[in-house]
Order: structure tokens, then C-alpha cells, then sequence
């Protein structure tokens, strides 16, 4: 009978270590939202020119998406004093999941239709912007929350 309290003893204190061993492996964050950031580069003296693009075209673009529910909000950040050739602008979205870049390419093209009145003219608009602007790169991450 000794034996056996002692086996059941045993057993509990196992249970009891894989329990208390699982509670520590888990993590302390969860995944949240994806942020995009795009580093922008204005051309001397066409900042201003580039701020109207962003608070018309590229903001109904963003607005769009927001009503799809795709993003959830989206922000233009300006670099107080950047060195030289460094972007001037940071246009931060943040993206529900990364389930919305599986968009189909005929989704993709109803979205710059809409914006742009067609694909010619989106594209002659993205060729137009590069006389204002210089893109420097885009950094997509994950938000990770902290529990």
C-alpha cells in the first residue's frame, strides 16, 4: 500500500512539473497588427506638392482599404532634421493581418481603377510622382502584443 502511495505521489508531482512546464513555455506576446512603413524622400521644392498627393489620392486609397476593414488606420510621420539622402516622410499603415496582401491582382486593379479612373492612368500617375519623390524603402512588421 506504501508503494502505492508513494507511486500516486509520484505521478501527481509529474503532472503537477509538465503543468507548471507548459505555463512557462507560453509566450508572452500574441501577433497583432502588420504595420507597412514607406521612407520617402521629397525633391527640393516639391514637399508641399507631395503632402496634396497624400491628402487626396493616397489618402482615398487608404480610406478605401479602411472601409474594406483592411486597415485600420494609417499616419504620416516627418523627419524633423534627416541627414542627408534620408527620407523626409515615413507613411505608416497599419493592415488588419497579412491575410489582406491575398488580394487577387483583379482586386488590386478594381482598387487603382476606382482611385485613378484607370490602369494607364495609375501607372502614368506612379511614373509622376517619381519627378517629386524617391522612395528609400518600405519595413513591414508585426506588431508583437505584449499580454
Amino acid at each position: 500500500m506504501k508503494a502505492l502511495v508513494t507511486m500516486a505521489a509520484a505521478a501527481a508531482a509529474m503532472v503537477g512539473a509538465c503543468v507548471s512546464g507548459l505555463a512557462q513555455d507560453a509566450r508572452p506576446y500574441d501577433q497583432g497588427p502588420v504595420w507597412d512603413f514607406s521612407m520617402v524622400l521629397t525633391k527640393p521644392g516639391h514637399f508641399d506638392e507631395y503632402m496634396k498627393f497624400l491628402d487626396t489620392t493616397w489618402k482615398a486609397e487608404e480610406e478605401a482599404m479602411k472601409a474594406k476593414g483592411d486597415v485600420l488606420d494609417y499616419k504620416v510621420f516627418n523627419a524633423v532634421d534627416p541627414r542627408d539622402g534620408e527620407p523626409d516622410l515615413v507613411l505608416a499603415v497599419e493592415y488588419k493581418n497579412m491575410a489582406v496582401f491575398d488580394n487577387s491582382l483583379d482586386e488590386q486593379d478594381a482598387l487603382m481603377k476606382k482611385t485613378f479612373g484607370s490602369m494607364p492612368a495609375a501607372n502614368k500617375a506612379d511614373v509622376d510622382r517619381e519627378s517629386i519623390r524617391t522612395l528609400k524603402g518600405d519595413v513591414m512588421t508585426r506588431e508583437l502584443i505584449l499580454k
